[in-house]
This record gives C-alpha cells, sequence and structure tokens, in this order.
C-alpha cells in the first residue's frame, strides 16, 4: 500500500499536491501573450510526454528545473532532451 504523505514523483505538480505553486503557475501562463502560448491540444500531448519522462519528479523537470506546466505553455520553449524520442 501506498505512504499517502509520499509525494508523486513522476506527476505533473498539481497532482503531486503542489495547489499553491499550480495557482501560481495559472495566473503566469494567463498572462502569456496568445501569439506566444501553445494552442491547447499540443500543451495536452507535451505534458503527456512530461509525464512519461524520467525527469519528471513533482511537477519539475530535474534535467532543466523548470516547471514543465509553466514550461509547456510557451511555444517557443523545447524539451531540454531536444533530439531525443521524447522531444517535444
Amino acid at each position: 500500500m501506498m505512504n499517502p504523505e509520499k509525494e508523486c514523483r513522476r506527476c505533473l505538480l498539481l497532482q503531486s499536491g503542489g495547489q499553491k505553486e499550480m495557482a501560481e503557475i495559472e495566473r503566469c501562463i494567463e498572462r502569456i501573450k496568445p501569439e506566444e502560448k501553445t494552442a491547447d491540444g499540443e500543451y495536452r500531448k507535451r505534458l503527456d510526454v512530461c509525464k512519461e519522462c524520467d525527469f519528471l519528479i513533482s511537477g519539475t523537470c530535474v534535467k532543466c528545473g523548470c516547471y514543465v506546466e509553466l514550461r509547456a505553455a510557451y511555444k517557443m520553449n523545447n524539451c531540454p532532451l531536444a533530439g531525443s524520442k521524447r522531444r517535444w
């Protein structure tokens, strides 16, 4: 049986219990200019890739240190593993 107090290591921030941090990230995402923002479908695809990545720890990419929900929201951003099979 899983310990409910143990953080979810391969989850996005909201799923890992980071409600306060996620609220701030959502405010940041809302302020992104439309021409700089990733389309909703692409955003979800990017997060799906992140959820399968070994470098995702509690909503943070340990490869680059970002919150993946925020990084994926900018269309100009790339996965830090660009060039690998996990690239978005």
